[in-house]
Protein backbone atom coordinates (compact mmCIF):
# COMPACT_ATOMS: atom_id res chain seq x y z
CA UNK A 1 0.00 0.00 0.00
CA UNK A 2 1.38 3.54 -0.90
CA UNK A 3 0.44 6.18 2.22
CA UNK A 4 0.33 9.46 0.49
CA UNK A 5 -0.22 13.30 2.13
CA UNK A 6 -1.91 15.83 0.37
CA UNK A 7 -2.07 19.24 1.76
CA UNK A 8 -2.35 23.28 0.41
CA UNK A 9 -2.90 26.20 1.89
CA UNK A 10 -6.53 27.65 2.18
CA UNK A 11 -7.78 29.07 -1.43
CA UNK A 12 -5.60 27.05 -3.55
CA UNK A 13 -7.90 24.22 -4.59
CA UNK A 14 -6.69 21.13 -2.53
CA UNK A 15 -10.16 19.67 -2.26
CA UNK A 16 -10.17 19.43 -6.46
CA UNK A 17 -7.07 18.07 -6.51
CA UNK A 18 -8.42 15.01 -4.26
CA UNK A 19 -11.27 14.68 -5.94
CA UNK A 20 -9.42 14.10 -9.19
CA UNK A 21 -7.60 11.52 -7.05
CA UNK A 22 -10.53 9.48 -6.33
CA UNK A 23 -11.50 9.62 -9.94
CA UNK A 24 -8.24 7.45 -10.81
CA UNK A 25 -8.77 5.27 -7.75
CA UNK A 26 -7.32 6.93 -4.90
CA UNK A 27 -9.05 6.61 -1.23
CA UNK A 28 -9.11 9.77 0.52
CA UNK A 29 -9.29 10.68 3.75
CA UNK A 30 -10.38 13.75 4.43
CA UNK A 31 -8.86 15.06 8.01
CA UNK A 32 -11.59 18.22 7.65
CA UNK A 33 -14.31 16.07 7.50
CA UNK A 34 -13.75 13.73 10.42
CA UNK A 35 -12.84 17.01 12.43
CA UNK A 36 -16.43 18.04 11.60
CA UNK A 37 -17.85 14.74 12.63
CA UNK A 38 -16.06 14.86 15.87
CA UNK A 39 -17.36 18.03 17.04
CA UNK A 40 -20.76 16.95 16.41
CA UNK A 41 -23.41 17.43 19.58
CA UNK A 42 -23.08 14.43 22.08
CA UNK A 43 -19.16 13.51 20.76
CA UNK A 44 -16.19 13.28 23.83
CA UNK A 45 -14.10 15.87 21.65
CA UNK A 46 -16.27 18.44 21.56
CA UNK A 47 -17.67 18.13 25.58
CA UNK A 48 -13.80 18.41 26.02
CA UNK A 49 -14.05 21.13 23.83
CA UNK A 50 -16.13 22.61 25.33
CA UNK A 51 -14.85 22.07 28.68
CA UNK A 52 -11.45 23.96 27.46
CA UNK A 53 -12.80 26.92 26.02
CA UNK A 54 -16.56 27.72 27.34
CA UNK A 55 -19.51 27.08 26.62
CA UNK A 56 -19.72 29.89 24.15
CA UNK A 57 -18.48 28.28 21.43
CA UNK A 58 -21.87 26.74 21.20
CA UNK A 59 -24.75 27.65 19.20
CA UNK A 60 -28.04 27.95 21.08
CA UNK A 61 -28.90 24.16 19.84
CA UNK A 62 -26.00 23.01 21.95
CA UNK A 63 -23.68 22.74 18.36
CA UNK A 64 -20.30 23.94 17.77
CA UNK A 65 -20.04 27.76 16.63
CA UNK A 66 -17.09 27.76 14.11
CA UNK A 67 -17.05 31.49 13.96
CA UNK A 68 -16.89 31.27 18.05
CA UNK A 69 -14.27 29.20 18.35
CA UNK A 70 -11.73 30.75 15.40
CA UNK A 71 -11.75 34.07 17.05
CA UNK A 72 -10.50 32.70 20.47
CA UNK A 73 -7.87 30.74 19.13
CA UNK A 74 -6.94 32.48 15.60
CA UNK A 75 -4.60 35.14 17.26
CA UNK A 76 -3.81 33.10 20.55
CA UNK A 77 -1.30 30.57 19.69
CA UNK A 78 -1.01 28.45 23.14
CA UNK A 79 -5.35 28.65 22.26
CA UNK A 80 -4.64 27.05 19.00
CA UNK A 81 -1.97 24.67 20.54
CA UNK A 82 -4.61 23.57 23.12
CA UNK A 83 -7.47 22.38 20.92
CA UNK A 84 -4.78 20.94 18.62
CA UNK A 85 -4.13 18.60 21.94
CA UNK A 86 -7.57 17.95 21.32
CA UNK A 87 -8.45 17.80 18.04
CA UNK A 88 -5.35 16.29 16.15
CA UNK A 89 -5.20 13.19 18.24
CA UNK A 90 -8.74 11.56 17.49
CA UNK A 91 -8.33 12.90 14.05
CA UNK A 92 -5.89 10.73 13.61
CA UNK A 93 -7.40 7.74 15.10
CA UNK A 94 -10.08 8.33 13.15
CA UNK A 95 -8.16 8.18 10.18
CA UNK A 96 -6.28 5.15 10.86
CA UNK A 97 -9.88 2.95 11.67
CA UNK A 98 -10.77 4.37 7.61
CA UNK A 99 -7.60 3.18 6.69
CA UNK A 100 -7.84 0.13 8.40
CA UNK A 101 -11.48 0.01 6.88
CA UNK A 102 -10.26 0.96 3.36
CA UNK A 103 -7.42 -2.25 3.23
CA UNK A 104 -10.32 -4.45 3.36
CA UNK A 105 -12.20 -3.57 0.43
CA UNK A 106 -11.88 -6.25 -2.57
CA UNK A 107 -11.12 -3.32 -4.38
CA UNK A 108 -8.87 -1.52 -2.69
CA UNK A 109 -6.20 0.63 -5.70
CA UNK A 110 -3.48 0.50 -3.02
CA UNK A 111 -3.37 4.21 -2.72
CA UNK A 112 -4.28 5.87 0.16
CA UNK A 113 -4.48 9.30 0.34
CA UNK A 114 -4.45 11.50 3.64
CA UNK A 115 -6.27 15.09 2.78
CA UNK A 116 -4.22 17.45 5.73
CA UNK A 117 -4.88 20.89 5.43
CA UNK A 118 -2.35 21.50 8.45
CA UNK A 119 0.43 18.61 7.31
CA UNK A 120 3.29 20.94 7.09
CA UNK A 121 1.93 22.93 10.50
CA UNK A 122 2.01 19.45 12.32
CA UNK A 123 5.03 18.13 11.09
CA UNK A 124 3.28 14.63 10.09
CA UNK A 125 5.40 14.60 6.72
CA UNK A 126 7.30 11.72 8.09
CA UNK A 127 4.34 9.10 7.98
CA UNK A 128 4.08 9.06 4.27
CA UNK A 129 5.23 7.30 1.74
CA UNK A 130 5.34 10.94 -0.28
CA UNK A 131 3.22 14.24 0.25
CA UNK A 132 1.25 15.97 -2.50
CA UNK A 133 1.15 19.59 -2.42
CA UNK A 134 -1.13 21.71 -4.26
CA UNK A 135 0.13 25.64 -4.74
CA UNK A 136 -1.87 28.64 -6.14
CA UNK A 137 -0.66 32.02 -7.13
CA UNK A 138 -1.23 34.36 -3.90
CA UNK A 139 -3.67 36.60 -6.24
CA UNK A 140 -5.77 33.56 -7.36
CA UNK A 141 -6.44 32.34 -3.38
CA UNK A 142 -7.58 35.45 -2.49
CA UNK A 143 -9.95 36.19 -4.84
CA UNK A 144 -11.43 32.67 -4.38
CA UNK A 145 -11.06 33.25 -1.04
CA UNK A 146 -13.31 36.53 -1.27
CA UNK A 147 -15.62 35.34 -4.44
CA UNK A 148 -16.48 32.05 -3.41
CA UNK A 149 -16.57 32.15 0.30
CA UNK A 150 -17.60 35.75 1.01
CA UNK A 151 -14.68 36.87 3.22
CA UNK A 152 -13.24 40.09 2.92
CA UNK A 153 -9.92 40.45 1.41
CA UNK A 154 -7.96 41.16 4.67
CA UNK A 155 -9.53 38.35 6.24
CA UNK A 156 -8.18 36.00 3.39
CA UNK A 157 -5.06 37.54 3.51
CA UNK A 158 -5.06 36.86 7.29
CA UNK A 159 -5.95 33.34 6.86
CA UNK A 160 -3.29 32.28 4.22
CA UNK A 161 -0.49 34.55 7.06
CA UNK A 162 -1.59 32.28 9.69
CA UNK A 163 -0.79 29.20 7.87
CA UNK A 164 2.26 27.58 6.79
CA UNK A 165 4.09 29.54 4.06
CA UNK A 166 4.21 28.23 0.26
CA UNK A 167 8.06 27.56 0.90
CA UNK A 168 7.72 25.70 4.00
CA UNK A 169 5.58 23.42 2.25
CA UNK A 170 7.51 22.97 -0.57
CA UNK A 171 10.28 21.57 1.35
CA UNK A 172 7.53 18.58 2.43
CA UNK A 173 7.10 17.59 -1.11
CA UNK A 174 7.49 15.19 -2.94
CA UNK A 175 5.35 16.28 -5.89
CA UNK A 176 4.15 20.37 -6.65
CA UNK A 177 0.38 20.72 -8.30
CA UNK A 178 0.42 24.07 -9.62
CA UNK A 179 -3.44 25.08 -9.74
CA UNK A 180 -2.60 28.27 -10.56
CA UNK A 181 -4.29 27.73 -14.16
CA UNK A 182 -6.76 25.57 -16.29
CA UNK A 183 -8.76 22.73 -14.38
CA UNK A 184 -7.10 20.58 -17.61
CA UNK A 185 -3.86 21.65 -17.33
CA UNK A 186 -4.19 20.71 -13.27
CA UNK A 187 -5.65 17.37 -14.45
CA UNK A 188 -2.82 16.74 -16.64
CA UNK A 189 -0.24 17.09 -13.59
CA UNK A 190 -2.30 14.88 -11.08
CA UNK A 191 -2.41 12.19 -14.23
CA UNK A 192 1.47 12.30 -14.08
CA UNK A 193 1.24 12.63 -10.09
CA UNK A 194 -1.05 9.44 -9.99
CA UNK A 195 1.67 7.42 -12.28
CA UNK A 196 4.10 7.98 -10.49
CA UNK A 197 2.77 7.15 -7.11
CA UNK A 198 1.25 3.93 -8.66
CA UNK A 199 4.93 2.67 -9.98
CA UNK A 200 6.43 3.04 -6.19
Amino acid sequence: MKRIGLTGGIGSGKSTVAQMLADRGAVIIDADAISRQLMEPGSNVLDETVRAFGPEILTADGRLDRAALASVIFENEAKRQELNSIVHPAVRAEAERQAAAAQTNPGFSGVLIEDIPLLAETGQSHRFDGVVVVETALDERLRRLVDQRGMSRADALARIKAQASDQERREIATWLIDNSHSLEETERQVEAVYGQILEM
